[in-house]
């Protein structure tokens, strides 16, 4: 089955013990102040007009107000600085040998998180991974306003047609294919893998994963 295989990750609390997209909000507001104020306008204006849309508190919460009126090619550039001098130290030796031990199989590594493109991307160069799918619409330019309209987002139910869809590009057996999340939310994509991994589990996958006979690990 060599080549067929693939190992999809989902990045924060999984391969990383940190919070990456935080990571980079919080950079953002060192490097300028003035947006500890405007983000947190900006963030609950998005929270309450995506409850008002019907949204569920999840989905609302993680609206992108905080990064609006930075521009797509400041948040690169923090993002590579920080995944490779900050973010790098958060992941952990087990998850170091768990993608050594796929790329000896010559599995394909995937990275498949909600957190913002360019963060993602950053994280996915300093993890060697073989893609990378993260949050953020097909044309990245000018300022972002806060809004996820037109965007890719793999979030809970959001990750099962992009792993499908990579899937079916590269001619993976998704039975055969792996799958690692740490919340509830990443059991949607990870139970279309033969293998799901649960990594250092919040209580309610750790419950749904027990119930489904899933492996489950603990990386420091």
């Amino acid at each position: 089955m060599e080549g067929q295989i693939a190992a999809y990750f989902d990045l924060d609390g999984t391969l990383l013990n940190a919070s990456s997209e935080k990571t980079l909000t919080t950079h953002l507001a060192k490097r300028r102040p003035w947006r500890i104020p405007w983000g947190a306008v900006a963030w609950t204006s998005g929270f309450l007009t995506n409850l008002l849309r019907g949204r569920s508190i999840y989905d609302a919460a993680r609206n992108r107000g905080h990064l609006s009126l930075s521009s797509w090619k400041v948040l690169e550039s923090y993002s590579g600085h920080l995944a490779e001098h900050v973010l790098k130290e958060h992941v952990s030796a087990q998850a170091w040998e768990r993608l050594q031990w796929h790329r000896d199989q010559g599995h394909r590594l995937v990275l498949v998180t909600a957190t913002v493109a360019p963060m993602a991307e950053a994280m996915a160069r300093v993890l060697n991974m073989d893609a990378v799918y993260g949050c953020g619409p097909g044309e990245r330019t000018g300022i972002l306003s806060g809004s996820e309209r037109g965007w890719s987002v793999p979030r809970r139910k959001g990750k099962v047609p992009v792993v499908e869809m990579d899937a079916k590009e590269n001619n993976h057996d998704l039975s055969q294919c792996y799958g690692y999340g740490n919340t509830l939310a990443d059991s949607w994509f990870m139970a279309l893998c033969g293998h799901a991994i649960a990594v250092n589990p919040e209580g309610s996958l750790r419950k749904h994963a027990h119930s489904h006979q899933w492996e489950i690990v603990e990386w420091p």
